[in-house]
């Protein structure tokens, strides 16, 4: 597991632009060598800012309590793709959705599925690059592949994964979703648009738009980083909404923090304290939901 380090705030900020403008690479790498104070210094801190997934094993592939696989199944207008992790003793439970960042199913989410299911839910991992081919190996190319998702279609997608749980001879009909990032953006859109969610965990993502908040079901639960304008500027609108409305719902900010510090494959931005805080928050949510 990576070691989390400090560096300044402007660097993490240049990166957070890098991952969500998108600024071009070799834009940002030039600014990041300004910042750094040389091309090679910014050339040392790529490491500590991009993903490593060598890291993204904290429940191994071959866990023996669990059973997992790759999968495809129907979607509105394609086949999906997916990673599905299951609890390898008999009986039925709640299945939870896993939602990527706009890097697409890599290998630290197949991972955060996997915790979903030793915590005893069935969990899949859905790709929603699916309809573009599956998530690239390049990261950079995922993250371009993101523009060009059809926005209208996939919160459809996201809606027949749900179902697909609820087909599973394990499922007991009940069903949650949790997201990070772009991922948390997209889990409070399926709160809005599935009347079926119990339960709606969103990680630093994209408040939906506040006329539509009502539409809500589920129990919502929602993880904001201290250091994260860009997400928290949605947050106070989002959660008037929800009082508004009568939503039941639970919002935690974690100072100090970085937007993405539940990716313990990303150096600069993890931390394991508000990591491990959120997820056990998260847990107990589903345990109560599903």
């Amino acid at each position: 597991m990576n070691t989390p380090v400090n560096l300044p705030q402007p660097i993490i900020d240049l990166y957070d632009e890098y991952t969500h403008a998108p600024l071009d690479r070799r834009v940002f790498l030039k600014q990041l060598a300004s910042l750094a104070g040389s091309t090679a210094a910014a050339y040392a801190l790529l490491p500590l800012l991009e993903n490593n997934y060598a890291h993204a094993a904290l429940v191994p592939e071959s866990d023996p309590r669990l059973r997992t696989q790759s999968i495809e199944f129907a979607g509105p207008k394609n086949q999906l793709k997916g990673y599905l992790a299951q609890p390898a003793a008999k009986g039925k439970r709640g299945s939870v959705l896993v939602i990527h960042e706009n890097r697409g199913l890599n290998p630290h989410i197949r991972d955060v599925a996997r915790r979903a299911a030793l915590a005893g839910c069935n969990a899949l991992a859905l790709d929603f690059l699916s309809p573009l081919g599956g998530t690239p190996d390049n990261e950079d190319t995922a993250r371009e592949w993101f523009s060009k998702l059809n926005r209208a279609e996939t919160p459809n997608n996201g809606m027949a994964a749900l179902a697909y749980l609820k087909t599973l001879p394990e499922s007991n009909g009940r069903i949650g979703a949790v997201g990070f990032c772009w991922g948390g953006g997209m889990v409070n859109q399926l709160a809005v648009f599935e009347p079926d969610l119990d339960a709606a965990v969103c990680f630093y993502g994209m408040a939906p738009e506040t006329a539509l908040v009502a539409q809500i079901k589920a129990r919502v639960m929602l993880h904001y980083a201290g250091q994260d304008e860009r997400i928290n500027a949605g947050r106070a609108a989002y959660e008037a909404a929800m009082k508004a409305a009568n939503i039941r719902f639970e919002s935690f900010l974690y100072d100090g923090k970085q937007h993405a510090f539940h990716n313990d494959t990303n150096t600069a931005r993890y931390d394991k304290a508000a990591a491990d805080l959120a997820w056990t928050r998260t847990l107990g949510l589903f345990s109560k939901t599903l």
